[in-house]
């Protein structure tokens, strides 16, 4: 089971007092990594530096970051909400 979680260093014009990008992927890897031991890898990847679909819709304004997904698809955007997060996984481990 794969966390990818798009962003970059400039904070969302949306998302102003939310936590960064980055604090957002070592919150998520702080708080998966307990619920969850040795199930789930992690991945930051900056969507200014990369060209996959989705760093080009997030360049395109159609999703808020960080985006968040897993296994390649999106579980949340913006100010992500950590009970999304985990019922997303536990529906994966069901």
């Amino acid at each position: 089971m794969k966390i990818t979680v798009y962003g970059t260093e400039a904070q969302c014009a949306s998302c102003v007092g939310a936590p960064s990008s980055t604090e957002t992927y070592e919150w998520l890897q702080s708080a998966l990594g307990r619920k969850y031991p040795e199930k789930i890898t992690f991945e930051y990847i900056d969507f200014e530096q990369s060209e996959d679909e989705f760093a080009r819709a997030l360049k395109e304004d159609e999703w808020f970051y960080p985006l968040v997904l897993l296994d390649g698809d999106v579980i949340d955007e913006g100010v992500i909400q950590l009970r999304k997060v985990y019922a997303a996984i536990d529906g994966v481990l069901k």
